[in-house]
């Protein structure tokens, strides 16, 4: 084999090892918004681009892009946040009219494995309430600490008695 195909067989490997993955696709209910959330990991430096989209009546549209042009009727009623490993979608003033199937795609810069796509059917009356602290959630090491010195607060709050 040729030294440069195996150099670059090697590279294209371990670039697909070093990928992000959507692990989970889920929406809920923000007051009036619509939130769907695109948790991932990703095992790069590299830029994350995103898109999300829906597809109803058969045709894609495009709601927040990073990688395309959204659609006018999406633009001022969309917006995107992103936390560590979480991109969550706003969508204003959701209705029974913005139900359909909504795609996150994910592409890491130079990553050449290809677009992480994941797909959800959004119901609205199907819709739960998005938890209070979901997005607090995220980074447990607060809570696990918080849990962790109860039993010390309890134990001083005794010894001052």
């Amino acid at each position: 084999m040729n030294p440069t195909v195996g150099i670059a067989v090697i590279l294209t490997v371990l670039q697909a090892a070093h990928c992000q993955m959507i692990k989970d696709l889920s929406a809920c209910l923000l007051g009036q918004s619509l939130r769907v959330d695109c948790r991932y990991e990703n095992k790069t430096s590299n830029p994350l681009t995103y898109e999300f989209s829906i597809t109803k009546d058969n045709r894609k549209h495009v709601i927040h892009s990073t990688i395309s042009v959204s659609e006018n009727v999406y633009r001022s009623r969309a917006n995107v946040t992103m936390h560590k490993n979480l991109v969550c979608l706003y969508l204003q003033s959701f209705t029974t009219s913005d139900e359909g199937v909504y795609m996150c795609e994910l592409k890491a810069t130079n990553d050449y494995t290809g677009n992480q796509i994941k797909n959800i059917t959004v119901i609205k009356d199907k819709l739960e309430k998005c938890a209070g602290f979901s997005l607090l959630v995220q980074n447990t090491s607060w809570l696990l600490l918080l849990l962790l010195s109860l039993p010390l607060l309890q134990a001083m709050d005794f010894v001052s008695l």
